[in-house]
């Protein structure tokens, strides 16, 4: 049984269909493995098993009676509760919405269950989705299964260790900082940032119910699985114009050139200069680049001209502030977190890293917004993405860390993260790789590569070009067989 429940989605989409299993006897497994592994790793925090069960054997009648539902037919999934789901409690982790029951699901979820998935319930996650750890005021901590003492990641942090421990075959999370892509590294599973715009975010918070749609840029939707093939899938299923959303414009997934190992170019950075990685994650990355080479593909060492971390970073500052202003209400609750987390960019870690990362420095957009400057950030922001566009053209992909940290030990919301006996800020220490492809919009593939000396996953991100994500996938199969692959936490 503990077999079956690391088989990949895909996998046992196929077994259900062929009758090599049934969806009961995959629900139940899962089930178990939840009831013996989640009580301390806290990543479910609503779980739906009476309504798992009904579908399931609802799932093995459809069969039997020559039904189809779709590709992931009899598959248990989790959904991260930042997503609405019609009758099941969402919370996002935020007190207001602790007894919220949403009337209809969120895109993505109705798109699941379309292709016939089964919901398990939800994930746990960071407050509104507003840290790199997963922690709030309704739910205990969401703890890595590699080791409890260290956090899973944020803001999706309950959404990649449910993955990784075998408590979901699938999950869905939300990217406007990382937070698939850090969490997806932190557990050693393998996530998915599209582009932006690419899908959906019907019915995502952390726009509280009742606010404006404000997070119409850097906001995008990923997904978590144990295969390459397991994010393709729900990519697939997922992707795609929504009447609820129509600024995601209806173009149709890319078509990938065929293109053998031989004729890939691809372009590789082991570090930022300006923010260096953990030693161990460095060493990763130059093993990763001679296993490349040796398999025959071609890799440089490349950072796009011009690439000039600070002003990236005070761009993305700028365009965070205007998108996040109004998406929640401005009580003294939400008002103190805020603070806290600005008071603790702007005090810790070392100074020069923490004047690249200090978040004070966009109250003014925060305290005062104009129209004019949100356009003026806006047409920024497309600049950038027109640069990146054109320095990535020359390559098929460009691989790099996902942070310049691994898991670390539990810590108080936005404290600084100790690296290699440095201090680093909070947001440095799990954005620096993350943010600048939220800023230009363009897709990110991570999957394990690999551990840390103290047994830590270690996670490798290949950026792709805007709207050729299938591409990205087909680029990321060539790489994948040669650097990485799922393991199973040890005891799980």
């Amino acid at each position: 049984m503990r077999d079956l429940v690391f088989l990949p989605a895909h996998q046992l989409a196929r077994f259900i269909r062929e009758g090599t299993v049934s969806a009961t006897e995959v629900v139940e497994a899962v089930l178990a493995q939840i009831a013996r592994h989640n009580p301390h790793l806290n990543a479910i925090c609503t779980l739906d098993q009476e309504n798992a069960r009904a579908q399931a054997k609802q799932a093995d009648q459809a069969l039997a009676n020559d039904e189809y539902w779709g590709p992931l037919h009899g598959v248990p999934i989790t959904i991260k509760d930042i997503f609405e789901t019609a009758g099941l409690r969402t919370t996002a982790g935020y007190i207001p919405l602790k007894d919220y029951v949403p009337p209809q699901d969120a895109t993505v979820v109705s798109r699941l269950r379309a292709a016939g998935a089964i919901l398990l319930g939800k994930t746990n996650m960071a407050e509104l989705a507003g840290d790199y750890q997963s922690t709030n005021s309704l739910f205990p901590r969401v703890n890595n299964p590699w080791n409890l003492d260290y956090t899973a990641g944020g803001s999706s942090g309950g959404s990649a260790a449910a993955v990784a421990a075998g408590l979901s075959a699938l999950d869905i999370g939300n990217d406007f900082a990382g937070s698939v892509r850090q969490p997806a590294h932190f557990c050693g599973v393998y996530g998915l940032k599209p582009t932006d715009r690419r899908i959906s975010t019907a019915g995502a918070i952390p726009e509280v119910p009742g606010m404006p749609y404000c997070l119409r840029q850097m906001m995008t939707i990923g997904c978590f699985g144990r295969s390459l093939e397991d994010i393709r899938l729900c990519f697939s299923l997922i992707a795609g114009a929504d009447p609820r959303r129509l600024d995601v414009p209806p173009i149709p997934l890319d078509q990938p050139p065929v293109k053998s190992k031989q004729a890939l170019k691809l372009a590789w950075i082991d570090e930022w200069p300006e923010i260096p990685v953990d030693p161990n994650i460095k060493s990763r990355m130059h093993v990763i680049a001679q296993q490349i080479t040796q398999a025959g593909m071609t890799l440089e060492h490349w950072r796009p001209p011009a690439f000039d971390l600070s002003h990236i970073w005070t761009l993305y500052g700028r365009m965070a502030a205007y998108v996040n202003n109004y998406a929640q209400p401005k009580d003294w609750y939400t008002i103190r977190r805020s603070l806290t987390l600005l008071y603790r960019t702007a005090t810790q870690g070392e100074k020069h890293l923490r004047e690249l990362g200090n978040f004070s420095r966009f109250l003014p957009e925060l305290l005062n917004p104009s129209l004019k400057g949100y356009f003026e950030t806006l047409t920024e922001r497309d600049q950038f993405t027109a640069h990146m566009d054109q320095a990535l053209e020359p390559w098929d992909a460009w691989l790099m860390p996902v942070a310049a940290t691994s898991a670390f030990p539990h810590c108080p919301a936005w404290s600084a993260v100790e690296v290699a006996g440095r201090s680093y800020p909070h947001s440095i220490a799990n954005g620096a790789y993350t943010i600048p492809f939220n800023l230009s919009g363009h897709p990110a593939v991570v999957m394990p590569v690999g551990q840390t000396q103290k047994g830590l996953p270690i996670g490798l991100q290949i950026v792709g070009k805007r709207w050729r994500e299938m591409e990205l996938f087909a680029i990321a199969a060539e790489v994948d067989p040669v650097v990485g692959r799922f393991q199973n936490p040890k005891g799980y």
